[in-house]
């Protein structure tokens, strides 16, 4: 791991505990660049806002394209779920711990939720795109990526609440919820 990985690293494991242990709110930039080592000016090197360190989410890009690559015949919503879903099996499985961790914050915080909606807004703008650029109208397109990333968000809150269920198993049955042609919805106890 580089210099700058590591103090990424740093800055997020500081966050989280601090976050944790005063709540969101109540936590600063200055607390979190000192808890790691480092200056203000540094977090914001790495980070835009306090909520970015918490909220990091690069995987859009490979989103969309997933998306895309679904089969033309396929009605919209089919196509956002099915990409979304394939992009979930792809990616590098989150460490459990600390994705937890924070999705179980986010779950307990309004701000962060805010945070959370407006990250998921920028996921929605690129599935909805993807899915126009294959022909779907641009209303069709929203409506589906909406329903997809609804569900997705329904997924992520509801495991950073409870801790007797796996998060794919959640992802996978709000997925299939929606999108009816993924498969049978995992059943999970409310």
């Amino acid at each position: 791991m580089g210099r700058a990985e590591h103090t990424r690293a740093a800055l997020q494991s500081a966050a989280l505990d601090l976050c944790e242990r005063q709540g969101y709110d109540a936590t600063t930039v200055e607390q979190i660049a000192a808890t790691a080592g480092v200056t203000q000016m540094t977090f914001f090197r790495h980070f835009p806002t306090k909520a970015a360190v918490l909220m990091e989410d690069p995987y859009d890009p490979f989103i969309g394209e997933l998306v895309a690559a679904q089969p033309a015949d396929l009605p919209a919503l089919d196509r956002a779920c099915g990409g979304v879903a394939a992009a979930w099996a792809l990616l590098p499985a989150p460490d459990r711990d600390d994705t937890w961790r924070r999705v179980r914050l986010v779950a307990g915080s309004t701000t962060l939720r805010a945070h959370m909606w407006e990250n998921t807004e920028q996921t929605q703008h690129v599935v909805a795109q993807a899915l126009t650029r294959a022909g779907a109208s641009a209303y069709e397109a929203q409506v589906a990526a909406g329903a997809c990333m609804g569900a997705l968000m329904a997924a992520l809150l509801e495991w950073g609440r409870r801790d007797d269920v796996g998060l794919d198993t959640l992802v996978t049955g709000a997925l299939a919820q929606v999108s009816p042609r993924l498969g049978a919805a995992t059943q999970v106890a409310p």
